[in-house]
């Protein structure tokens, strides 16, 4: 499967500085990168502008092309011309997104293209954050907002300008996102490896590291321990403080959930949160596969197949889902998940 990564931020907030000198990082030697306006990004030096079909290799093996049409579009033609050798077998394909684009039509696309079959995965997301500027984005611009939100990986631009990151912007972030890790691009340089997925990345990390997103401890704070019969069987978290109309909600379930459960979930999900689902990903603990836990994805109604990890990345086998999303009812959650898991269990009891 090829990951592929969305780097996103608002307006100015560095976004082509860090992508410029990412490619010039040998590891990322076979990467194809899909941009919004090739011919106003100076990815490379040699790179002045756009052949006549807007496809180009860079002297690093990297190559680039513009979104032409629409992006689900796009991916399909990159991904038949590797098939057919028409461009290098590439590892990984970052998308560089507009910045004033919504992230979730992004995801949307790449979960759709991947859905049918293209041999790809939705990676890492990663979003820039103007050290100088940022606070004001998020003050003013609702897509900066949900930028933040969805980010697998934040990373702090222009800290060179500025000294000390301004702690209010710190404790935004934080608030809009407590899972992404925080990283500092000095002159727009950060390590590779600290934000993309390498090509012989496992299953979990290539879905953005379940654990990382997950998060380690119970959103109320209280750890409860792997394996622990507390009577609450479901544990929920919400964050009253996550910032403006986005929500974050956790929930966790100590008990196995039914195969049967975890399709009709999905259903809901998508049938009944759609737009308003900016973001999931779960870890699941599937009663037929005690020992290879799931990893669901879905971004607004489009979910991936579930990801079966080879075995449980930590002690905890609980089931851990966060959304992020408009409009979401933490008790219409909990209830749900409660609901379809006894559902299930009462018709299995019954044959």
């Amino acid at each position: 499967m090829i990951p592929v990564t969305v780097l996103t931020g608002y307006l100015g907030s560095g976004k082509t500085t860090l992508l410029a000198r990412l490619l010039k990082d040998p590891a990322l030697g076979r990467t194809a990168v899909i941009i919004n306006e090739f011919g106003a990004v100076g990815i490379d030096h040699d790179l002045v502008e756009a052949s006549e079909e807007s496809f180009v290799e860079l002297d690093t093996g990297c190559i680039c092309c513009a979104v032409r049409g629409d992006l689900e579009t796009t991916l399909a033609d990159l991904v038949g011309r590797r098939a057919r050798g028409l461009v290098p077998a590439f590892e990984r394909v970052i998308i560089e997104t507009s910045g004033l684009a919504d992230p979730a039509p992004v995801l949307n696309a790449v979960m759709s293209e991947a859905g049918r079959g293209a041999g790809l995965v939705l990676g890492r997301v990663v979003t820039t954050v103007d050290a100088a500027t940022g606070l004001a984005s998020l003050d003013r611009e609702p897509q900066s907002v949900r930028q933040v939100a969805v980010a697998d990986r934040l990373v702090l631009t222009k800290v060179d300008l500025v000294g000390t990151p301004p702690p209010d912007l710190l404790e935004r972030i934080a608030t809009l996102n407590r899972r992404a890790p925080l990283l500092t691009a000095v002159y727009g340089q950060t390590a590779a490896i600290d934000l993309l997925d390498g090509p012989s990345a496992a299953a979990g990390e290539m879905y953005g590291g379940v654990e990382a997103w997950l998060g380690a401890d119970d959103p109320s704070g209280s750890r409860v321990p792997a394996g622990s019969n507390h009577r609450d069987t479901l544990r929920t978290g919400h964050h009253a403080r996550h910032g403006d109309d986005i929500q974050c909600i956790t929930l966790r379930r100590d008990d196995p959930l039914p195969a049967v459960a975890l399709t009709l979930l999905v259903e809901a999900l998508a049938d009944h949160c759609a737009v308003g689902l900016l973001r999931l990903k779960g870890i699941v603990h599937v009663a037929e596969s005690p020992e290879r836990p799931a990893v669901i994805h879905g971004v607004q109604h489009v979910f991936h197949e579930p990801s079966w990890l080879e075995r449980w990345p930590s002690a905890d086998r609980s089931t851990r889902l966060v959304l992020i999303g408009r409009g979401l009812s933490r008790l219409w959650l909990e209830r749900l998940l409660d609901a379809l898991a006894t559902e299930v269990a009462e018709v299995a009891g019954a044959c």
